[in-house]
């Protein structure tokens, strides 16, 4: 895509986020907000620095999302003011000053010293909020309001209403991270080990460790069971039977959150268990329309999974028994997936309005991120799966349902961990959009 077309879009995006501010402005009766991108944190008892994360309410007007000491003042009418932090420094890399589509944008002065932002501030600091992180600092300041709750949940809520500029670099995100898990997935079969494996995700993604949206899970044979697996050990198995694959790429400050299995058994079952649970994603994903709960996309992915789990015989019982009874959980024990953007699990997915009304998860399904009414220009992902996993099945084993289950077929299983396949989805008025599927990966 052209930088102009690119340019267009991102001057309706600020328009929106202009429109967005006036509104939470008036909540709160205040002029503008002071949004701070973050700053350097040691290490306890050390004088190394955390990675540097950004904060989201900053790069969600500006792709900064490698400079501390950066603040930006807005007020939902005037030309957005950004303090760019450009300092003297012979240690470490300085920030170029910016030249790209955006800068027009913004009235930009240049910060030397983090200490000395203040001049740039307004000066009348109780007519506005500091949004960020350094509460100390904001007070050193002399802000009286931090973090408001009715502008913070205002602007979270409406962060899942993408602009077209906003899904141009989701779309972009996707199709990096759909290279990456294609090297991957190569790597596997060359029978890498799971850090030989990372490297060539993020070698092709061109990303490295702190640059892409959440530490990657690459997750071998029995580790493919542990949910959030990210050891990436060094050693070889014995034999590469799975691979279930997590990770995703960054644009922009925008997240791409893509899961893969694959095994090299291809006549095991292992292998139509993992055609089974791509089957259930796209049928999923089918089911998202405008108007709809995801609520509801959580509880057909439940009874898809127990399908699944009696068709291959893993249970011998009902679809619909092993749901009600919650053995279902036992073997799909996540939610079906998350609202996406800014963030990896984009905020107020429990919300009902925009004053953070909390609509709960169900109690049968309580680690389930989102139960808000599906819309156009959400984007979310859709993630069944199906696992073993030891804690769990012990569990189950000692209770009063272990005798719906074949153990034979399960320890069939065991070695092979589990089964992820995670799509990410704009739900668009008339039609869905699978970003990942559309950029090549099956």
């Amino acid at each position: 895509m052209s930088n102009d077309a690119m340019a267009t879009m991102y001057a309706q995006h600020i328009d929106t986020l202009q429109t967005r501010t006036q509104e939470a402005l008036a909540r709160e009766s205040i002029d503008g907000l002071v949004i701070h991108s973050g700053q350097g944190k040691k290490h306890f008892l050390d004088d190394t620095i955390y990675p540097f994360r950004v904060n989201p309410q900053f790069k969600a007007w500006l792709p900064i999302i490698d400079n501390p000491n950066c603040w930006l003042i807005v007020n939902g009418v005037d030309k957005p003011k950004l303090v760019f932090y450009q300092p003297v420094d012979f240690w470490h890399k300085v920030p170029q000053t910016p030249t790209d589509f955006w800068v027009e944008y913004f009235d930009i002065v240049y910060l030397k010293q983090a200490n000395t932002v203040e001049k740039h501030l307004p000066y009348d600091k109780s007519r506005y909020a500091y949004i960020g992180e350094y509460i100390e600092v904001a007070k050193a300041l002399g802000f009286d309001v931090v973090n408001p709750d009715r502008v913070m949940h205002y602007l979270h809520y409406h962060r899942a209403y993408k602009t077209d500029y906003e899904l141009t670099c989701m779309r972009q995100a996707n199709r990096i991270a759909v290279g990456a898990h294609k090297s991957a997935a190569k790597a596997f079969m060359e029978h890498s080990s799971e850090f030989e494996i990372n490297q060539a995700y993020l070698l092709a993604a061109k990303q490295g460790d702190n640059e892409v949206p959440y530490g990657n899970i690459v997750a071998l044979n029995e580790h493919s069971s542990i949910l959030h697996y990210t050891a990436l050990e060094n050693s070889k198995p014995a034999q590469n039977l799975s691979f279930l694959i997590d990770a995703g790429a960054s644009f922009q400050g925008y997240a791409a959150d893509i899961t893969r299995t694959y095994t090299t058994k291809a006549g095991h079952e292992f292998a139509d268990l993992i055609k089974a649970v791509s089957a259930l994603n796209l049928s999923l994903v089918d089911k998202m329309k405008p108007g709809v709960s995801y609520v509801d996309i959580h509880k057909a992915a439940y009874l898809g999974v127990a399908h699944i789990l009696t068709n291959f015989g893993v249970l011998n019982m009902p679809p619909q028994d092993a749901v009600d009874l919650g053995i279902v959980s036992t073997f799909f024990p996540h939610g079906v997936g998350h609202h996406l953007g800014l963030q990896v699990h984009d905020v107020l997915g429990h919300a009902s309005d925009d004053r953070a009304t909390q609509n709960p998860p169900p109690q049968q399904h309580p680690f389930l991120r989102c139960t808000r009414i599906i819309e156009a220009r959400h984007v979310f992902t859709i993630e069944p799966g199906v696992y073993f996993i030891e804690s769990l099945l012990a569990n189950l084993k000692g209770s009063e349902h272990s005798k719906y289950v074949n153990w034979n077929v399960i320890d069939h299983m065991r070695p092979f961990g589990g089964v992820r396949i995670e799509d990410n989805v704009i739900v668009h008025q008339l039609r869905n959009e699978n970003m990942t599927r559309e950029a090549g990966l099956g």
